[in-house]
């Protein structure tokens, strides 16, 4: 289901919405600036914009944002627009993913901004999501704009001018070790115009990958993420520890290299194989899946 019958009611907007859960989707790895701050209440903040969503089952209130913003900002971020039951009975061809989407039903793959989504998966390499978590707050709190919610300081993710002169000193403080100098690199060539980042939206999948691989540090999986995340590309298959054990235990029966999965993906879902990924990943990393157990 679209979401549609959406009204404005004392200053807050509310909505019913199908196939959502704010713990899947802002707790499935693919995003590090929401938190709950109360049961069934998260708040986050993209784009300097600030947004509270509480949830009651298929029923939402959304808090801190206007009727505009909602519209022209959040539902795309929040992939709103999108009938995700379509998507889930297109890709539950066979049982296991049919198991895997009945256990995630409520992930929405979000469409973030594209230089937080570089910068915050630059900083995933070899980390875990409590960690990187923690880096990305602590990298916004340093260097982006206070932004104040109901008494609560947030902080906007630094664009890529406003940190043109940060060093790796600078860096120390949010403690992301070698992922610094990766950064560094990130911030330069984004500056420089040798990636143009703003632009992945309009490239084609493949012309996004290029692009991104020009920054030191970003490998296939991270460019993968990127792509998915923000890119809008869902045809990408991010291919991590998680992703790789359950598409081997499930469908390949044997160890295969990231590429070859990523080639399996392709012509086992196609322009969906980006939903999959999702829906897999969730569902092994929440079940602490090992191969021999899915």
């Amino acid at each position: 289901m679209l979401i549609k019958d959406y009204y404005l009611a004392q200053g807050d907007i509310h909505a019913k919405i199908d196939n959502f859960d704010l713990i899947q989707t802002f707790e499935c790895g693919q995003c590090f600036r929401w938190n709950k701050i109360r049961e069934g209440t998260y708040l986050g903040i993209s784009k300097g914009n600030v947004l509270e969503i509480e949830q009651i089952k298929d029923r939402f209130v959304f808090r801190g944002t206007d009727m505009k913003t909602f519209e022209n900002y959040w539902m795309d971020y929040l992939d709103l627009k999108r009938d995700y039951a379509q998507i889930i009975e297109k890709i539950s061809v066979e049982p296991n993913m049919t198991k895997a989407t009945e256990y995630g039903s409520g992930i929405r793959i979000l469409l973030q901004e594209e230089w937080e989504t570089l910068i915050s998966f630059i900083i995933s390499a070899n980390n875990n999501i409590k960690r990187i978590k923690k880096i990305v707050e602590s990298f916004s709190n340093l260097f982006g704009r206070e932004i104040d919610y109901k008494g609560i300081k947030l902080h906007a993710f630094p664009k890529p001018d406003e940190i043109s002169e940060i060093t790796c000193g600078d860096l120390g403080e949010i403690r992301c070790g070698y992922r610094a100098d990766y950064i560094l690199d990130a911030v330069k060539k984004v500056n420089d115009g040798v990636v143009n980042i703003s632009k992945i939206r309009e490239m084609s999948y493949e012309e996004g990958v290029k692009e991104l691989l020009k920054i030191k540090g970003v490998g296939p999986k991270v460019a993968d993420c990127v792509l998915l995340y923000s890119g809008g590309k869902h045809e990408s298959y991010p291919v991590d520890v998680w992703v790789k054990r359950v598409t081997e235990a499930l469908y390949i029966k044997k160890e295969t290299k990231p590429a070859d999965i990523k080639k399996f993906a392709d012509e086992m879902w196609g322009g969906d194989a980006g939903f999959a990924q999702q829906y897999l990943f969730y569902y092994a990393r929440e079940n602490q899946l090992e191969a021999g157990e899915v």
